[in-house]
């Protein structure tokens, strides 16, 4: 095992991610590894189709273009290792057009492949088997329907390819952070034992996956980051027992603070006591972040359980078609002449699909930006002299989609005055992509005969690894059963006994920082105090009714706080996490919202007002 720290620096946190990543951390980062994140189920969706279209894509185009081609000979010079999942449902082509792009210039490189996560030749036999959604229950879709069904591997598959000496490894539908993790066990030689290790490890790659949301972006405090032009992507220096220190390249944009990594920290998980990985079952709820300097931030605390004996598997399909357009309005009661538009045009529109014999819309939303729509009853705008008209609708047919939006533009010339808008060709349907998430167990590869050209086993995973023709094995271990009963929760922090004077409400946004994001249908707010001292009251105030009562007009009719919304405490960062299930309309494709993923809604509730001593209320306010 290397005692040598390792430098991981993350390029990419989507697809479609700055292509100056790449050259910013050859120069300045000083970095063994570069980590590569592209996928996201939106994103699996949609390279299916490309794949469906021509069978030489369905993986991330421009890391082969725009990130690799032009900085391959100083990936070489340097020596630097390249991990990226830009593989999507394709990586075997991926890593063929990169040997290719290689070859024209010269180099040496190798590239490996990791196979195995695609069932889709299986989905007969995966709905046969009779898998329901993970969160729902709901039934398997249709197979006809399915556009890709992909398992999350973990990291053991990228150690082995550097193992046998891969200096790029692409990786289909693994977790983010896996291709951290896999650098790590490759140098430090970790095994599948070494749990509080692989959960360190695990942090250090969902800290970087996201690019610089870690240094600066999407920050509570922007105001406090200068250059977002030239933000700096994020670095991780891990030593071998796991602990860890984040930067960015110097001279750079940013900022790498302990508020800029507990955010990124709480960033789209769920339970933090129980974040499931494929090689470790990881417990964040102690971890503790240290400012060692400026702009780096040292990480220590996460906790593993033995690994899970399932793998969480997710399937994209079409079910409906959706549309919608955006329209300005302004002038005086702008917010109530786009409502008066949009109540029309849906009139109008069920006259028509009446007309026609077509059914009613399965899903309608209408929302005023600028007369504070998303805040719901906490709402306090009025007399809105601008706003942006949404206007958007789900229909089981493509043509219920056509008829609203031609409503749309018909009734143009029948508006109330200020209708206003920049907008190029006419939007048209596109259809709704659902996700399906279930659990598929570990064990069920045992007895397998098939090879790496026919994919994994009959409703199995094997994961493999592709170098140069030769293809590996790399077996998975069976796992365990976890059950989240058996979890010790934190002590709950209590109020002082006697606060000195009466109870001061102030906004929460002076109290925490926070951070929201998405997981199919639900969304995640985590909220960190800015001191220990805050964090009583931040628990007193947001129960999980208050939170509920904040997002009630984004929830299903019916709903409750108690069926709803999760807390979870973090006393190692101060900070609570907020799980808030069907909150989103869907979720990613499938939703109609104006914020689909939830990536707003840590701004929602930071604007929530929390009663504080008159002691604290009174060091915010000098």
């Amino acid at each position: 095992m290397s005692d040598k720290n390792i430098r991981i620096a993350g390029a990419s946190g989507f697809w479609g991610d700055a292509a100056r990543a790449t050259p910013q951390l050859l120069k300045g980062g000083n970095v063994d590894f570069i980590a590569y994140d592209y996928l996201a189920e939106i994103t699996m969706s949609i390279m299916a189709r490309a794949r469906a279209k021509n069978p030489d894509y369905g993986y991330a185009l421009d890391f082969v273009t725009a990130a690799m081609k032009p900085n391959l000979k100083e990936i070489a010079r340097q020596g630097v290792k390249i991990v990226s999942n830009a593989g999507g449902v394709n990586p075997q082509a991926c890593a063929n057009a990169l040997r290719a792009v290689i070859a024209e210039q010269g180099l040496s490189l190798k590239v490996a492949c990791v196979l195995g996560d695609d069932l889709i030749t299986q989905r007969d036999e995966l709905a046969a088997q009779g898998h329901t959604e993970m969160f729902t229950g709901g039934a398997f879709p249709a197979t006809d329907k399915i556009a890709s069904i992909n398992a999350y591997l973990g990291a053991f598959p990228v150690a082995k390819a550097l193992e046998e000496g891969a200096d790029i490894v692409v990786t289909g539908r693994c977790v983010d952070s896996a291709v951290t993790l896999g650098a790590c066990i490759h140098a430090f030689g970790w095994g599948r034992d070494d749990l509080d290790k692989l959960a360190m490890g695990s942090l250090a790659g969902h800290i970087i996956e996201c690019g610089p949301q870690a240094t600066g972006g999407n920050f509570t405090d922007w105001e406090e980051v200068h250059s977002l032009e030239t933000i700096g992507y994020p670095i991780t220096e891990i030593s071998a027992d796991g602990n860890f220190v984040c930067s960015k390249p110097e001279g750079t944009g940013g900022l790498v603070t302990r508020a800029t990594i507990a955010e990124q920290m709480v960033y789209e998980i769920g339970d933090p006591q129980a974040y499931m990985l494929p090689d470790v079952i990881c417990d964040f709820s102690n971890v503790e972040l240290e400012q060692v300097g400026e702009n780096l931030v040292r990480v220590t605390g996460a906790i593993g359980s033995p690994a899970p004996d399932t793998y969480k598997v997710c399937t994209t399909y079409a079910d409906e078609f959706r549309g919608g357009t955006n329209m300005t309005f302004y002038g005086i009661d702008a917010d109530r002449k786009a409502q008066k538009l949009a109540d029309a045009i849906f009139v109008a529109a069920r006259r028509t699909l009446k007309h026609l014999g077509l059914p009613d819309f399965s899903e309608t939303s209408v929302e005023i930006l600028g007369a504070a729509s998303q805040f719901g009853s906490a709402a306090t705008v009025t007399n809105c002299r601008e706003v942006v008209m949404k206007i958007a609708a789900k229909h089981p047919d493509a043509a219920g989609i056509g008829i609203m939006l031609k409503e749309t533009v018909g009734l143009g010339l029948a508006t109330p005055p200020g209708l206003s808008g920049f907008a190029g060709a006419r939007p048209s349907p596109s259809p709704v992509v659902r996700l399906f998430s279930f659990a598929l167990l570990k064990g069920a590869a045992e007895g397998s005969t098939k090879g790496a050209a026919e994919g994994s086993t009959k409703g199995a995973v094997k994961p493999q690894v592709e170098l140069d023709g030769v293809v590996f094995d790399v077996p998975d271990t069976a796992g365990v059963t976890f059950n989240r009963q058996n979890i010790t929760r934190p002590k709950v922090p209590t109020l002082p006994a006697a606060p000195a004077g009466d109870l001061v409400a102030v906004p929460l946004i002076k109290l925490a920082w926070g951070r929201s994001g998405d997981k199919g249908d639900k969304a995640n707010i985590g909220i960190i105090a800015r001191q220990s001292e805050y964090l009583p009251y931040i628990y007193a105030a947001l129960t999980e009714q208050a939170v509920f009562e904040k997002f009630a007009h984004f929830l299903p009719e019916g709903a409750t706080s108690d069926k709803s919304v999760e807390r979870y405490l973090m006393p190692g960062t101060h900070a609570i996490n907020f799980l808030i299930h069907d909150v989103l309309g869907g979720g990613g494709m499938a939703s109609i919202r104006n914020d689909a993923q939830g990536k707003g809604y840590g701004q929602l509730l930071l604007a929530a007002s929390i009663p504080v001593s008159a002691e604290i209320a009174n060091k915010l306010n000098n």
